[in-house]
Parts: C-alpha cells; sequence; structure tokens
C-alpha cells in the first residue's frame, strides 16, 4: 500500500510541474511562435552585475522560467543558483535582441547556470558542492519541461574558469564536445544552434590559464557544426577579476544575439 501511495505521489507530483509551465504560458501563442533558450554555464552566464532600473524592465515578448518552473515575465535577476550574489548577467539582453529582431515570437529563457561549476558537474549524475546541485540533469528536466510549451532553438554556454588549471585544461575541449553532443541527442534537436563566449581579459591576465580555454572556444566552430564563439574581449570586470560588471554583461548578452541570428539565418 506504501509503495502504491509512493508512485501515485511522485506521479502528481511530475504532472503538477507540467500543468504549472503550461498554465503560465503566455496565452494565444503557439509553440512554434514560443523560441527556447537555453543559459548554461557557470557565473558569468548566472550573472553577478550589478541589477539597475533597465534591467528590472520587461520587454513583452520576452519570458523567463524561474525556480517555480512558471513562465514569467523576464526581469534580472533570471538565474536563482546563488541568491546572496545573482545579478546581471548576458540572458536579459540577449533575449530582448532577439525579440526586436523578430516581432512575431515569443523568447522563452531557460536559466541553468551554476555559478563555481566545471565542465565534470555537466554531465550525468555531476554534483555541484557550491549549489547542492546536479547542473546538467537539472537543465536537462527543465529544458524538456519547457519544450512542452515551445520549440528549441539555441543553447547559450558561458563557462571555463573553474576549468582554467593546466591539467583540466588539457581535456576542456573534448569534455566540451562531448556535452554539446549529449545535450543535442537528449533534447532531440541534433542541429540545435550552440554559441560559446570566452572569458574574460581581465581573468586570463589573472590566470593564463584562460587562454588556454579561450582558444578552445574560439576554435571550436571549426570543427563542430552549428557552433558560433562570441569574444569577451574589451569587455570589463566587477572589480573582481572574475565577473562582467553590468554594462559588459549586456554588451556580451547583445554578442550571445548576434552570433545566434547568424546561426539561425545561416543554418551553419
Amino acid at each position: 500500500m506504501c509503495k502504491v501511495f509512493l508512485v501515485i505521489a511522485a506521479f502528481l507530483a511530475m504532472n503538477s510541474l507540467t500543468v504549472l509551465a503550461q498554465s503560465s504560458f503566455p496565452p494565444g501563442i503557439s509553440p512554434t511562435k514560443f523560441h527556447l533558450y537555453v543559459l548554461a554555464g557557470q557565473s558569468n552566464m548566472a550573472g553577478r552585475g550589478t541589477v539597475e532600473t533597465v534591467d528590472k524592465t520587461p520587454h513583452p515578448r520576452v519570458w523567463v522560467l524561474n525556480r517555480a518552473n512558471q513562465w514569467v515575465p523576464a526581469t534580472d535577476p533570471l538565474h536563482f543558483d546563488k541568491p546572496d550574489v545573482i545579478g546581471v548577467g548576458p540572458g536579459l539582453a540577449f533575449g530582448k535582441l532577439m525579440a526586436t529582431q523578430d516581432t512575431t515570437v515569443f523568447i522563452g529563457l531557460i536559466p541553468t547556470a551554476a555559478g563555481g561549476s566545471a565542465i565534470d558537474a555537466w554531465q550525468p549524475g555531476g554534483y555541484h558542492e557550491q549549489t547542492h546541485s546536479h547542473p546538467y540533469d537539472e537543465a536537462i528536466k527543465r529544458v524538456q519541461l519547457a519544450q512542452k510549451t515551445g520549440t528549441l532553438h539555441g543553447i547559450l554556454w558561458h563557462q571555463g574558469e573553474s576549468d582554467s588549471k593546466p591539467e583540466q585544461a588539457a581535456v576542456y575541449e573534448q569534455k566540451l564536445k562531448q556535452l554539446i553532443n549529449r545535450f543535442r541527442q537528449v533534447l532531440s534537436a541534433p542541429a540545435v544552434p550552440v554559441v560559446v563566449g570566452t572569458l574574460g581579459d581581465f581573468y586570463v591576465a589573472k590566470n593564463p590559464a584562460g587562454a588556454q580555454i579561450n582558444n578552445i572556444l574560439r576554435a571550436l566552430p571549426r570543427s563542430e557544426p552549428h557552433v558560433a564563439c562570441v569574444d569577451a574581449s574589451g569587455l570589463t570586470d566587477k572589480g573582481d577579476q572574475t565577473h562582467f560588471d553590468a554594462a559588459s554583461a549586456r554588451e556580451l548578452g547583445r554578442r550571445y544575439a548576434e552570433a545566434m541570428q547568424v546561426l539561425e539565418r545561416t543554418g551553419k
């Protein structure tokens, strides 16, 4: 009897999440017109910039899947990985520019980044101690849930600071390629565009192994189809030589959007 109760409870819990996401979906919008974008990686994707008025101003066609798996109008902070330090990342600026470029669609942002996570946490069963989370597994669940109401159009990836050590950087390329292919296979999106971003100049200046990560990221489009790399050169930090300030995070988001638009337009 107890086992039966547990099975029923698990079924109801799973379906309540589905209903939750669907019930808050923008009314009257076809799933084909609701373009979904995954925001994955570590803290610079999650965002650590200071939130200002512009970041709290929503766009009528840019939504975010919140922590409760509800679609709500997107404002910063989008992420919830480390509530005490979350702030402005590239996601909102990305979403706003994507919506501006195509006024016929809604944009759905899916925050999945985990500050401080190494790429090893982004594999099935991978665990990240700082956020007490399984970044890959939880990302997959959230994206698959979102796919019930929209269509996956792209993945944004910004990560590598935690792998900026010689021994880890040496295997980073292989692991990143495996991650991209795994995302595409599991999410049934074999040609979904992926845009990666380089680490900030300020980070490489204090950690030279970051240059090796950046070389891998810049070269990735030459060996992987439907992949682009945006360069963070010239952007500034918030004073810690690790995280982009708010203005730079917004600019990085715009660079992601421009690269994503090229991938979507050309199919390369």
